[in-house]
């Protein structure tokens, strides 16, 4: 049985000797890797960030969560990634995705298409980035890049490549992730409020909707389906440690009614692998649970000191 694996992220701005110190804390406690979002929020750079905490680490992965394919070239993204895998020694993955906040396309003028274009657009990079890592040139003729007679440098430590991590909610995304990535991403679905923002679709984060979701990957992955790995994280609020879990889904399901107008039961919420509410014993019991039932061994868990005890406890399993 596949081990646990643990990600976390940087949730505030630190400075530098912050963010070493930061990353050393995740380091051990038992953390795999540190991931850092992409967006044109008050965040830093994915990159340079990442390059600062694998120089303040010995084992801690680094990666992101996820790489907005709109906001950059992926040759160019490429030779920034395969330097931060050389510089980490090998520790590097890579999560990229279509992109879903309209508003920071709209803030700096970037074009919020259709999610088919989008999707066809990061399948796309995905060829360009494994292109890119590849051991010889190689040229493209797509809808949305062209490469010609390309030998990206330098080459990433890891060969093939540093592993992708594919995410989503639909069976567009996860089927493209179950074909090309080592990582996927179980996500909920978004839809749309009552003005066009983004918004969560409370039913996709069910046991039900999770294990349809594996269905797909398992479905487009065919024989490769045993290499790859499952990951999941809190949707709909933070991770909780309370002795009263049911009264803490019970304000967890309001919260969801009131915000998408969806009602889920005190037991759809407990149950959800995106819902982590409960004693370290239940938390513990409920991970090996999904690991068991549905095959999901990574649990991004962002905040990093809450989930500490759970990590520990689950450090031999």
């Amino acid at each position: 049985m596949r081990p646990f694996r643990f990600l976390t992220s940087v949730g505030e701005l630190h400075d530098g000797p912050g963010l070493a110190a930061f990353a050393r804390r995740a380091e051990s406690i038992g953390y795999s890797a540190l991931m850092a979002p992409d967006h044109l929020l008050a965040q830093y750079a994915p990159v340079p960030l990442l390059t600062a905490a694998a120089a303040a680490t010995e084992k801690l992965r680094v990666g992101t969560f996820v790489f907005n394919t709109n906001l950059r070239h992926p040759a160019v993204l490429a030779q920034e990634l395969a330097t931060l895998d050389r510089l980490s020694g090998g520790r590097l993955d890579i999560g990229i995705g279509a992109g879903w906040n309209k508003p920071e396309h709209d803030a700096i003028g970037i074009p919020f298409e259709p999610v088919g274009t989008r999707v066809a657009r990061l399948t796309e990079a995905v060829q360009v980035l494994k292109g890119c890592f590849a051991d010889k040139e190689f040229s493209l003729d797509g809808e949305h890049y062209t490469i010609t007679a390309y030998d990206a440098r330098p080459k990433p430590v890891q060969r093939p490549h540093p592993p992708l991590f594919i995410g989503g909610g639909g069976k567009r995304l996860l089927t493209l992730a179950a074909r090309e990535a080592r990582i996927v991403g179980l996500a909920p679905r978004l839809g749309k409020d009552a003005n066009g923002l983004p918004a969560l679709d409370a039913p996709s984060i069910t046991l039900a909707a999770t294990e349809e979701k594996i269905r797909w990957v398992r479905e487009a992955a065919g024989d490769r389906f045993a290499e790859l790995e499952l990951n999941t994280y809190p949707t709909g609020g933070p991770m909780v440690i309370t002795d009263n879990a049911k009264a803490e889904a019970r304000r967890r399901a309001d919260d969801l009614r009131r915000r998408t107008g969806t009602t889920l039961t005190t037991e759809e919420v407990l149950a959800s692998p995106h819902v982590f509410i409960g004693t370290v014993p239940q938390l513990a019991e409920k991970l090996t649970f999904l690991r068991a039932h549905l095959g999901i061994t990574s649990f991004l868990l962002p905040d990093t000191e809450a989930a500490a005890p759970l990590i520990e406890s689950l450090a031999d399993s």
